[in-house]
C-alpha cells in the first residue's frame, strides 16, 4: 500500500466517524415502522389526497374502505404572498401549504387524532425578466410543499399507537 493511499483511506475514515459522533444520520434510516395496518382515507380527492394514499401504500398500510381508522382529510389550501415591497425587479413570494386532517375509529366514531393542521411554506424568487417562468416556478414549490406535508402527515401517523 502506498503511502498516498494510506493517507486517503485515514482520512475517510477520520470523516465517516467525525459525522457519525456529530449525530449524522441518513434521512430515512432507523425509522420506526408504521403500526397502522390499515386506513380509509376520506375527504376530497386531491393532488395531496392522492399523494397520501400513495404513500400509505408504500410504508405498508393498506388503503382501503372497510378499515377500522379512517383518515379525514380536509381541502388543500395553498396561498401565496410576497415577501418584498417593490413592484419590479426580483421579488420573494412565499407559498403555504395547510391541509387540516383527523383520524377516527370506524366502530364507534371517537377520533384517535383530533382535527389537526398540516402547514409547510417555501420561499422562491420570481424575476421580471422571466415571467413566464413564475407559474412553473409555483407548481415546482406546491408540488414539494406536498410531498413535505405528507412526510410530515406520515410522521404524525407513525406515533398513533396501534389499534
Amino acid at each position: 500500500m502506498q503511502r498516498r493511499d494510506f493517507v486517503r483511506f485515514t482520512l475517510a475514515g477520520a470523516a465517516g466517524l467525525m459525522l457519525s459522533g456529530c449525530g449524522f444520520r441518513l434521512r430515512g434510516l432507523d425509522q420506526p415502522a408504521m403500526g397502522l395496518k390499515a386506513l380509509a382515507i376520506a375527504g376530497t380527492d386531491d393532488a395531496f389526497a392522492r399523494l397520501a394514499a400513495e404513500r400509505l401504500a408504500s410504508a405498508g398500510v393498506a388503503v382501503r374502505d372497510d378499515a377500522p381508522l379512517v383518515l379525514n382529510l380536509g381541502a388543500e389550501r395553498i396561498d401565496e404572498r410576497r415577501l418584498g415591497v417593490l413592484d419590479s425587479g426580483s421579488q420573494e413570494r412565499e407559498l403555504t401549504l395547510r391541509v387540516p386532517f383527523s383520524v377516527q375509529r370506524r366502530a364507534d366514531g371517537a377520533y384517535r387524532l383530533d382535527q389537526q393542521v398540516v402547514e409547510v411554506s417555501e420561499r422562491f424568487t420570481v424575476s421580471d425578466d422571466n415571467l413566464l417562468a413564475s407559474d412553473d416556478l409555483r407548481e415546482a414549490a406546491s408540488e414539494r410543499l406536498r410531498r413535505d406535508a405528507v412526510r410530515r402527515l406520515m410522521d404524525r401517523l407513525r406515533a398513533l399507537p396501534p389499534a
